[in-house]
């Protein structure tokens, strides 16, 4: 039903673009904030339920820089703004792979430097009281997935507790020694992909050991934050609320009973999810991660597309907090995120998009969204 509504949407869309062509491309150009928030309004019309839908186009090749929203912040149907900030959740894992690797450039720690000097002495020998060998697990095995530690997060267990409880403040230790609790070993380093948050809960116990700062205070100055202007990127209730920010957007999991305002951020706060952002952040961020502005040697950049290859197979793929996409026949690369974000970088185009939809259980509107925009931008392509 959602792709009929969108596949109208979109005739519609089309026949709007066509319009377009018969003007001098200098109004074209005038034009392109009004066919994307064309795009998203046509979009929302027809799908509102989704309570609200928050866009960023950062392409800098075809002249746009550009956000946009539609919908309602929450279900009392306050208007939504553009910057109006919210949870990234697991695109946050991006972040910490980026951070991690610049320890790497830094010659601060290797790739495959085994975890078991890098985690803090009680998580390993939590770990290891609990089955894991950490001389054996990498840094890369906790990056793609392929360490063999359960995870917390995937549980039906874990669920219940947010459900009964959603105002419980967790610790990054609490949530680690869940992953124990709660599961079995799923077998050696390098055996199986497993997507699980608790590998980047390890994670930002590694940046903290070797940086002798806070976990989001380290990320914040190794991801260059300042110098790129991403004055709305925090982590949620671990750092200061950014002044002259709106409100958190409201982000609902209505088939779950989760709303971001009841259930407390450290539900998925310690590098797993976490970052609270403006969709301008987060393509921003996007794209400075792949035009080199992030790291100090491009070859760095190479590294964060060492793929998961573990004995048994996967399904898909999966990178160093990274997936491959492709989009209406455009290849990128992004990560989405519970509440009902993504963001990608387009290489052939160029271009970073950010999206969230409000409503988790309207999510598939992501992909919607994606690909009216990058047929957009294809056309743009074919102009210049």
């Amino acid at each position: 039903m959602v792709k009929i509504k969108y596949l109208f949407c979109f005739v519609l869309f089309t026949i709007y673009f066509s319009c377009k062509d018969s003007k001098a491309s200098s109004t074209l150009s005038e034009d392109k904030s009004e066919i994307l928030q064309t795009i998203i309004d046509s979009i929302y019309k027809h799908n509102r339920d989704t309570v609200g839908l928050l866009v960023h186009v950062e392409s800098p090749k075809h002249g746009i820089s550009w956000s946009g929203a539609a919908g309602y912040s929450d279900k009392d149907k306050s208007k939504l703004q553009p910057d109006h900030p919210f949870l990234i959740a697991s695109n946050t894992k991006t972040y910490v792979s980026a951070a991690i690797l610049r320890l790497v450039e830094q010659s601060k720690l290797d790739l495959n430097q085994a975890i078991d000097t890098l985690i803090f002495d009680k998580t390993k020998a939590l770990l290891r009281n609990d089955g894991y060998k950490t001389d054996l697990i990498k840094v890369v095995n906790l990056l793609n997935h392929t360490s063999g530690i359960h995870d917390y997060a995937v549980t039906d267990d874990y669920m219940n507790m947010l459900s009964k409880n959603p105002s419980h403040r967790f610790t990054r230790d609490e949530q680690i020694k869940l992953a124990t609790a709660l599961g079995e070993p799923l077998g050696d380093p390098g055996e199986v992909f497993s997507y699980a948050d608790v590998n980047y809960l390890l994670l930002t116990e590694i940046i903290e050991r070797i940086t002798q700062k806070p976990f989001y205070t380290s990320i914040r100055e190794l991801l260059k934050y300042k110098t790129l202007g991403l004055d709305r990127t925090w982590f949620s209730s671990l750092e200061d609320y950014p002044e002259e920010t709106l409100p958190l957007a409201y982000q609902y999991s209505t088939s779950e009973g989760l709303d971001s305002y009841v259930l407390d951020h450290s539900a998925d706060l310690y590098g797993g999810g976490g970052i609270a952002s403006t969709s301008r952040d987060l393509a921003v961020f996007f794209y400075s991660l792949f035009n080199h502005k992030i790291f100090d040697e491009p070859s760095t950049l190479d590294l964060i597309y060492t793929k998961a290859d573990p004995v048994q197979p996967m399904e898909g793929e999966y990178f160093l907090g990274l997936t491959p996409i492709e989009v209406n026949g455009v290849k990128g690369f992004g990560h989405n995120g519970y509440w009902g974000t993504v963001v990608s970088y387009f290489p052939d185009l160029d271009t970073s998009i950010a999206i969230a939809v409000l409503e988790r259980d309207h999510r598939v509107i992501r992909q919607n969204l994606n690909e009216a925009i990058v047929q957009v931008l294809k056309k743009y392509n074919k102009t210049q």
